[in-house]
């Protein structure tokens, strides 16, 4: 009987087929059903009839039609790949660029495939005074490093006019030398939108015929194959931005929903798009930037952003569930520390624990026990978390910086006072990625915490001589071992991070015959920037479970009204753990909330609503010249007495 195997968000199933004049929606359907039966909230899927999915092969990403039949289409032991596909979202609109306005936000909107690009007048009118004067250099024959010369070493190579369109080519294929794995499609579109973001700009010499070219690859979703290996971060990311030109050009691979991968130019033909024919100097444009960096750094800190947030919550769960105190939240200890991530955590902690807004059985139960404090990685939670926060804002304002920075080495100046440019060229150096490297190391030191000491209230919850509850948090231990193993994966995850937050940009190597003899290295900061938030996510989805599960020993108690949302909504895709299961899925199905910032936006209402009832107002003898909330009554906020 032939059988296929089916690729479902990270499972294989074998689906075996009988009739093979079945259709491939038929195909798409079975492993649907295969793929439910195996999870406690059936994925996530609520009827498989009525699911949309796009099926294509796993060899090409070739999209299949849903009413061929398997025969036609495939053969025995063939392997495919069943999803959403993301790339066929509805526009809502589009976004306008200029160079000057996008925020790491609108970039990972982008890259999801949630808009369009088009250019604002301004940015057209200055792209096309700006190619003016690169004409111009080209007729008056005048020698101008990467217009009328070689790259790097060979910078005193004069090239003919007759030779510099291939001069250009020539550029983007040579510097085609990255390795790995091709970025995800997500990525790619980010990576070239920032590319388009800033051409926009009007200063690199771009024509406004390539740029629109390239909008319109974006908007077709035509990407290049880019290997998201081989950039030391100057200057700028040359290897990833040829690959991107590549494509462009017509050259090497592409990918599309229509075509998968292909030849680009069969790709680009699909779509009714014509390869770019590049201009003199417009190779260089297109290749020099720290996108590749600026780009997956905006992803990798808006997802820390989410984490950070929902960590507050999941943490304030956890103090309910080891009966802690809610003492070392008061904000007269904080205003006596003012660091604004560090409040900012504290006010949360507050706005989810308050027992006077939010009253708690689990808290009543325990008002009167000898306990004085709690464990540092309970009371010291706001001093932790908020030091992230504030890397989080500092990093998100580079990025964002960066994202409307003109990072070419070669710029058609405009004079800061007028609207009219000075007609000159200025060979600089905003490729180098120094500064987005330095901050996405920063920025992964800084998240890795999170992870550090979730792990360690993981640990807590586990342990019956520091949790008061069940080892590993299930009945009948010995014959089921409950959290043991989750809490090993956290601890192996929080292990390997500590080698991932080594800095990647405290090493150079010279390259270029030493033209280029320092560099940034910020490609690898950005790439495990990105794994560290990762584990980070999932580690905090094994603490929100392990919580969860703690609150199951504690009932019919219940905890404030937010906490008991974030519950529900836990429990909404995760059962209780009544005996040992397959966890794996338990542990896919919250790292998905988490990433859809589920928990945030069931908590977000209560958090702001509590932060609106309070009128800022001076208290006598505080460092501080107001406080966020009025002073306690002696019930509030003391859980331990």
């Amino acid at each position: 009987m032939p059988c296929f195997t089916v690729h479902i968000r990270d499972e294989w199933l074998a689906v075996p087929c009988r009739d093979t004049t079945n259709t491939i929606r038929w195909l798409g359907h079975e492993a649907l059903k295969r793929y439910v039966k195996n999870k406690p909230d059936n994925g996530g899927i609520t009827a498989v009839k009525d699911t949309r999915f796009v099926v294509r092969r796993c060899q090409g990403l070739g999209l299949l039609d849903a009413d061929d039949t398997v025969e036609d289409v495939l053969e025995d032991n063939d392997f495919v790949e069943l999803g959403n596909d993301r790339m066929h979202l509805k526009y809502k609109n589009y976004i306008s660029l200029d160079g000057n306005t996008l925020t790491s936000t609108d970039l990972v909107n982008l890259g999801r495939g949630l808009y369009k690009i088009k250019l604002t007048q301004e940015a057209e009118r200055k792209v096309v005074q700006a190619r003016e004067l690169l004409d111009t250099i080209v007729k008056e024959n005048k020698v101008v490093y990467g217009i009328t010369t070689g790259f790097g070493k060979f910078a005193r190579t004069v090239i003919p006019v007759s030779k510099l369109k291939e001069l250009q080519e020539n550029l983007v294929r040579s510097h085609s030398a990255g390795v790995g794995n091709p970025l995800s499609p997500e990525r790619t579109r980010m990576l070239l939108a920032l590319r388009i973001n800033v051409l926009a700009k009007g200063y690199s010499g771009i024509s406004l015929e390539t740029l629109h070219a390239m909008i319109q690859a974006f908007n077709a979703s035509c990407l290049s194959f880019v290997p998201e290996k081989g950039t030391v971060g100057a200057s700028g990311d040359l290897a990833p931005l040829s690959h991107l030109a590549l494509g462009l050009i017509g050259e090497g691979k592409m990918w599309s929903p229509k075509s998968g991968w292909a030849d680009a130019k069969y790709v680009l033909e699909a779509h009714g798009l014509k390869p770019i024919s590049l201009k003199p100097k417009e190779g260089l444009a297109l290749i020099n930037g720290t996108q590749m960096i600026t780009s997956l750094g905006a992803e990798a800190v808006e997802r820390a952003q989410a984490i950070a947030r929902q960590a507050d919550i999941i943490a304030a769960l956890t103090l309910e569930v080891l009966k802690g105190t809610t003492k070392a939240f008061d904000s007269d200890i904080h205003s006596l520390r003012p660091h604004p991530g560090q409040i900012e955590v504290a006010l949360r902690f507050r706005s989810l624990l308050d027992s006077d807004h939010h009253p708690s059985e689990i808290a009543e139960s325990h008002r009167f026990c000898d306990r004085v404090q709690d464990a540092y990685t309970m009371r010291c939670c706001p001093q932790v978390h908020g030091v992230t926060n504030d890397t989080i804002t500092f990093v998100q304002n580079i990025i964002n910086t960066e994202i409307n920075s003109m990072c070419h080495f070669f710029h058609c100046t405009q004079n800061c006072s007028t609207t009219n440019f000075r007609g000159e060229t200025i060979s600089g150096g905003n490729f180098h990625g120094e500064y987005p490297a330095k901050a996405l190391d920063f920025l992964a030191i800084a998240v890795h915490e999170l992870a550090s000491i979730s792990e360690r209230r993981t640990e807590r919850l586990c342990n019956p001589s520091l949790s008061e509850l069940p080892a590993f948090l299930v009945n009948e231990g010995g014959l089921n071992s409950g959290f043991m193993i989750a809490h090993c994966t956290a601890a192996a995850l929080v292990s390997e991070n500590k080698v991932l937050c080594h800095p990647s940009s405290v090493d150079s190597l010279s390259t270029s015959a030493a033209t280029e003899d320092h560099v940034s290295m910020g490609g690898w900061a950005a790439r495990k920037a990105l794994r560290v938030v990762e584990h980070v996510e999932q580690v905090l989805a094994i603490e929100l479970l392990a919580a969860c599960q703690g609150i199951e020993f504690l009932r019919p108690l219940r905890t404030t009204t937010p906490l008991e949302k974030v519950y529900d909504l836990v429990r909404s895709v995760v059962k209780p753990w009544i005996k040992d299961r397959f966890m794996s899925p338990d542990i896919e199905a919250v790292h998905r909330l988490l990433l859809d910032q589920k928990v945030w936006n069931v908590a977000k209402p209560y958090i702001d609503k509590y932060q609106t009832e309070y009128i800022p107002e001076s208290r006598p003898g505080s460092p501080t010249a107001f406080s966020l909330e009025p002073p306690a009554s002696p019930r509030k906020r003391v859980r331990h007495e």
